[in-house]
């Protein structure tokens, strides 16, 4: 009998992971009521779609402003002005379908958004390395790792040779089963290693990546690494390009999502803190709110980070005592490196040849470079009033003992490095932060990492750090797993799920024989 060679799949249209259901009811029955626990990306999602379909919602965020990691503030600069200031610049990429379908209840056009132009990884000069700009290659899945490596000066014919194939190989053979149990037990370093690239090649191309999760290689489970190898790139059919707001996320995106949450009956709670979880019989799920009454629901969604959601868990024994099994998990989540945010309000600009958003290689510290005066309004206008610039600086994984104004002179001391011109800026203030709310995925973990459906009946979980089969990283997995929660709601209420689609889960090559 011939042998059946599996055919390579086409990749170049999303994948829909959940169709719509238009054959069951679209809303559900009167007086069914939810909490959704966290109020950044995943909790406004969930709360948003659940509110469409007529679930009584009730959105409790600790914070006195919705955003989570893209939340917001006012700040009195040193000269007197008056700034709004964010948690840090983050790149809506274009393979990011759930997140986007979300945003588009905001504006179908997503015209809030504009393209940030590039995405080039530059060193400092004297290491000798020309910046390299991936943005422009074609979009379709491995033709555009054939173009890489035609054009890349980072690829030499003669180096490829040393590669070993069957490592690099591994990201198209990317499964969501298999590669997790071939390669979930070693680190992403290990990886690296064994891949035989140069070490340009390396830091160029592998090196940036793998810091842009908010963990050290040597943390990193290779499993992940190629996991995110498969989404943005190996099998993503939006190319590398990316897009963010015109102003800042509070009018972007958190006003008008306050307004349309509203618009469909749900409640916005701010400045509300949940301090613990409790299960209420036949009602559903009870959460204790500091300096209130507690509130009561049906169903519960908890989308807070790695250290609130253990902290909140902890202090539920009630919970702990209905699902130990979770409990346990979510004790043991592993956080990702401490990070840095430095926003620098400074008369004088940069060279206008500079590109919006910069990754920086080699580097101890800084890892990457914003301008945000010619990025989003309100620094653009703060900027022209002042013929100066907002710069902002991020370290996505910094020593976790360094205090943090050690780490801001760190960074802009590498910055002259990498753009002299900036030795000359002065700089009128800084608004600098040291966060510690990013997750981890340390290698070996994958195997109890808690999922959006859990073993207490009625209790979902959402965000960046919990477990999902779809094809997703960072906000897109926020956004996918909050999807994933509230579809379980409607299932279980007997109502059609939201459709979600994403790139495709299995990469080029799954399934194919191996050398």
């Amino acid at each position: 009998m011939p042998t059946v060679r599996p055919r390579l799949r086409p990749v170049s249209r999303p994948h829909h992971h959940v169709r719509a259901r238009p054959d069951l009811p679209q809303r559900v029955e009167p007086e069914t009521s939810a909490l959704v626990v966290g109020g950044g990306i995943a909790g406004v999602t969930a709360a948003l779609v659940l509110a469409e379909r007529g679930v009584k919602v009730e959105l409790l965020e600790a914070a006195p402003h919705l955003g989570g990691r893209l939340g917001t503030w006012d700040r009195r600069l040193a000269d007197g002005s008056e700034v709004v200031v964010e948690h840090g610049y983050h790149g809506f990429f274009r393979q990011y379908y759930t997140l986007r379908d979300i945003l588009r209840r905001l504006d179908p056009d997503l015209g809030f958004l504009r393209d940030v132009g590039g995405y080039p990884i530059a060193s400092r000069p004297s290491v000798g390395w020309e910046s390299e700009d991936f943005t422009a290659l074609p979009r379709t899945p491995l033709l555009n790792l054939v173009a890489l490596v035609l054009r890349s000066p980072s690829f030499k014919l003669g180096e490829l040779r040393h590669v070993n194939a069957d490592e690099a190989l591994a990201m198209l053979h990317y499964d969501p089963v298999r590669t997790y149990a071939e390669h979930d037990h070693r680190s992403a370093a290990e990886l690296l290693d064994s891949l035989g690239f140069s070490d340009r090649g390396r830091a160029m191309l592998f090196e940036v990546f793998a810091h842009s999760f908010f963990n050290v290689e040597q943390r990193y489970s290779a499993a992940e690494f190629l996991a995110m190898c498969h989404f943005y790139f190996t099998a993503n059919p939006e190319g590398l390009g990316m897009d963010a707001p015109t102003e800042d996320y509070r009018t972007s995106l958190w006003e008008p999502f306050t307004r349309l949450l509203e618009k469909h009956g749900a409640t916005v709670s701010t400045g509300t803190r949940a301090v613990a979880l409790r299960p209420d019989g036949a009602h559903g799920w009870a959460v204790d709110v500091e300096g209130e009454p507690a509130r009561h629901a049906r169903h519960l969604v908890v989308t807070t980070d790695v250290p609130a959601t253990r902290d909140l868990v902890a202090a539920s024994p009630e919970l702990v005592a209905a699902a130990p099994g979770l409990a346990r998990r979510i004790a043991a989540l592993p956080s990702g490196e401490p990070y840095v945010v430095a926003r620098l309000f400074c008369e004088g600009d940069v060279d206008p040849a500079r590109a919006v958003f910069t990754g920086v290689t080699r580097e101890e510290v800084l890892d990457s470079v914003t301008l945000f005066h010619r990025l989003e309004g309100g620094s653009a206008r703060w900027a022209r009033e002042r013929g100066g610039s907002v710069i902002e600086l991020h370290s996505y994984a910094c020593p976790s003992g360094t205090p943090t104004d050690d780490l801001v002179a760190a960074m802009r001391t590498e910055l002259a490095a990498l753009w002299p011109e900036t030795a000359d800026l002065r700089v009128i203030d800084v608004e600098a932060h040291r966060y510690t709310n990013a997750p981890g995925f340390d290698p070996g973990y994958h195997l109890v990492r808690p999922g959006v459906l859990t073993d207490a009946r009625g209790l979902r979980l959402a965000g960046d750090w919990v477990a999902c089969d779809v094809p997703s990283a960072l906000m897109e997995r926020a956004a996918v797993t909050a999807v994933t929660a509230a579809n379980d709601v409607l299932r279980e209420e007997g109502v059609g799920p939201e459709p979600m689609r994403s790139i495709r889960p299995r990469g080029i090559l799954a399934g194919r024989p191996r050398a």
